[in-house]
């Protein structure tokens, strides 16, 4: 049986695990970023694969090949990374970097984009499995989708297809927009939680629960949980988030007639209890027939959706045809 290593590098930790070509994961190692940056970050990765090899090796099990997701692009012709949260990563060599290491000798390496590997993660062992036409839709700190095309990752002609909070969904444009674009300034959980931020410095007669809280402090969290209060500040937010996630939604369907869209990340989470007011938000803006044949889901994954989805990816490196 095949055995491969998945490690997917967040802003603040690194993941990883090894899998069988079943899908299973049979042991799981997190080692947290702390104040690493540049060329730290990637030692941390290079001890986290000696790791996993040295304890694959002592169970008798052989690994022949790793799958890396990272936080940015992934340029695929030159194998570097662009990994804005990660300082020194503008343009960082990690498949040389990996490739070089002498205890990968012999072992495929293979390097995606976080969104990237979230969808094949969902395709492989979650909502998305066995689905050829599909789309991840991360929400977190920001945004970013996973474009699933007849049963390839659709990555575009720099590698950047699927930086979906960039998508226009105001006519009106802002300043504000050119660090992260529209969609991500508004519903992201960042977004989340400088609207109500917003709010609370103009609404001087509010006096809900987030009143009671420092106003730079607060983050998507307080708005979830004021909420549950029927906090009117929370309950705006909301329901201005969830419009630009239907809109969104609708303008995938419409672009891509996937046969899924699942939602995960951070926000959702929390956010899965409106799942079904972004369906309706949706309809009324997607292309109708598109529409009526997708299925609007939650990831069944959780924050291993990307760790899943670099195992994934590691299998995929020893297919001649990917």
């Amino acid at each position: 049986m095949m055995n491969v290593i998945g490690l997917d590098l967040g802003g603040t930790k690194l993941a990883g695990a090894v899998f069988d070509e079943t899908g299973a994961m049979l042991f799981k190692q997190v080692a947290p970023i702390e104040k690493r940056q540049g060329k730290d970050v990637g030692s941390l990765i290079g001890e986290q694969i000696k790791l996993l090899l040295s304890l694959s090796k002592s169970k008798g099990i052989a690994i022949q090949a790793i799958g890396i997701s990272v936080p940015g692009i992934y340029y695929a012709k030159t194998g570097n990374v662009w990994a804005p949260n990660i300082p020194g990563w503008t343009d960082y060599p990690l498949l040389m970097e990996i490739s070089s290491l002498p205890v990968t000798k012999n072992i495929k390496i293979k390097i995606d984009s976080d969104r990237a590997c979230y969808i094949l993660g969902e395709t492989w062992q979650g909502s998305a499995r066995g689905c050829k036409d599909a789309i991840f839709l991360a929400i977190g700190t920001g945004i970013g989708a996973g474009i699933l095309v007849d049963g390839k990752i659709l990555r575009g002609h720099n590698d950047i297809a699927g930086a979906v909070g960039w998508l226009a969904l105001n006519q009106a444009f802002r300043d504000e927009y050119k660090t992260c674009g529209c969609f991500e300034y508004h519903a992201s959980g960042e977004g989340i939680a400088k609207a109500a931020r917003e709010l609370l410095t103009t609404e001087h007669n509010y006096s809900g629960v987030l009143k009671n809280k420092s106003i730079g402090q607060i983050i998507s969290h307080d708005i979830f949980e004021a909420y549950k209060t029927e906090d009117p500040i929370a309950i705006k937010v909301l329901n201005s988030a969830i419009a630009y996630w239907g809109m969104a939604v609708a303008n995938l369907v419409s672009t891509f007639n996937p046969e899924k869209i699942i939602f995960g990340g951070g926000v959702f989470g929390p956010a899965a209890q409106f799942l079904d007011r972004i369906e309706q938000e949706a309809q009324h803006w997607a292309q109708p027939i598109s529409m009526q044949h997708v299925s609007i889901e939650i990831s069944s994954l959780g924050g291993d959706a990307g760790l899943i989805g670099a195992g994934r990816l590691a299998f995929l490196a020893l297919d001649k045809d990917f």
